[in-house]
């Protein structure tokens, strides 16, 4: 079955990419988006380096010790100061900060959106990189101008040895089994735990669509947690029915196997694994970006019937399920609300547009508990009122 995502992905085509590819092995990709061109110029990118509320950093090969990192906000002097060659500025989140940088991500709604981490754009001059490392999430690695030469080596875990390194984490053995040089348009897939290393073989823009994914780790202690904060202090270990204990000071089995069944049945509860997933899984990268959208004049009904639209807040996270009861849970920067199903094709618009129109909104306008979910995103900031100009 053919699909509208198959011409990114080459002569592979989704179904084959999710089958083999995926979280399975590297692929690369030769013309995936023929003739892109950068929303953002390398000097673009240096002014948003420049910004307090910007996550930057530059990395150089040679500078006071071996792969030295520097983090910003940088000023015009600090570039002033940089080697001819041989140094990456590496600039996280630019998708919340340049929507048309955002829209390269509607490429990529093959795969579930509350994956994506966010879209990183590198500037390398000659010889710069970032030294040979891995990664614990997906990343496609679309080089948008300049030429950059990228290796592919083996599989590797937490265990493996890294250089010694206060900054950065980059392996201390590197076994190439692939090369290639890629040209604006071309992109790279690379797997969780595979190492790679990407020199610039010219002055080259490089775009990092990273899905990201947690950890075993983070899931049960974020998880607990969540459940942690909805019990009762009356809840608590018991032992009715308790026989004498042979010897007083022991632990018997018989403690150990009461103990284990009330955490199984607290974790079994899939309801409650479902919202802290959607909850976790839409937390914003930059809290505090978000805040800063707020538009306390917003006013909701006359914005529409001015023929103004709703936008979708950059810096915000959405999703949705459907729950048992067929009720709709509305995920939104590690928040959620539950509304009623016949909600559900407008909790999809909004999830899944980045522009509401007056037109698409229409027929919600005369819904009391429509108007009243879109009154809730607008005044937290998750939607906003479009203006004269934008």
């Amino acid at each position: 079955m053919s699909s509208e995502f198959d011409a990114l992905l080459g002569d592979v085509g989704v179904e084959r990419f999710l089958s083999e590819y995926w979280q399975r092995k590297p692929l690369l990709i030769r013309q995936a988006i023929p003739d892109y061109s950068s929303p953002v110029e390398p000097d673009e990118l240096a002014g948003l380096s420049l910004e307090e509320e910007v996550e930057s950093r530059i990395i150089i090969k040679n500078g006071s010790h071996p792969w030295e990192l520097r983090r910003g906000p940088f000023s015009d002097e600090d570039y002033k100061q940089l080697p001819e060659q041989d140094w990456t500025l590496l600039v996280q989140a630019v998708d919340q900060f340049v929507p048309e940088v955002a829209e390269l991500l509607q490429r990529f709604r093959f795969l579930p959106s509350w994956r994506v981490d966010d879209v990183m754009i590198s500037y390398a001059t000659p010889g710069g990189g970032v030294g040979p490392h891995f990664d614990n999430y997906d990343v496609f690695l679309l080089q948008v101008e300049g030429k950059r030469r990228w290796r592919v080596g083996q599989h590797c875990t937490s265990e493996s040895a890294l250089q010694d390194n206060p900054d950065l984490r980059i392996l201390r053995e590197f076994e190439c089994q692939d090369e290639w040089v890629l040209e604006p348009g071309d992109m790279l897939y690379i797997p969780p735990g595979i190492a790679h290393d990407g020199i610039a073989e010219t002055d080259c823009l490089t775009y990092s669509i990273g899905f990201r994914a947690p950890s075993h780790q983070e899931v049960l202690v974020h998880f607990t947690d969540y459940l942690a904060h909805q019990l009762s202090e009356d809840v608590r270990y018991s032992d009715a029915g308790l026989k004498q204990p042979q010897d007083p000071a022991a632990i018997d089995p018989e403690s150990i196997d009461r103990l284990q069944q009330s955490i199984l049945e607290l974790v079994q509860n899939k309801e409650a694994l479902a919202t802290w997933f959607g909850r976790h899984m839409t937390e914003a990268k930059y809290p505090e970006l978000a805040q800063n959208y707020i538009d306390d004049d917003a006013d909701l009904l006359a914005g529409l019937n001015a023929g103004y639209g709703l936008i979708h807040n950059p810096c915000v996270r959405l999703a949705y399920r459907v729950t048992e009861s067929s009720e709709i849970e509305l995920f939104a920067s590690g928040e959620h609300c539950r509304v009623p199903g016949e909600l559900k094709a407008l909790v999809q618009l909004i999830c899944n547009q980045s522009y509401l129109s007056p037109e698409a909104l229409e027929q919600w306008q005369q819904d009391a508990g429509a108007i009243e979910l879109l009154e809730q995103l607008l005044d937290k900031g998750y939607l906003l009122l479009e203006r004269d100009d934008e």
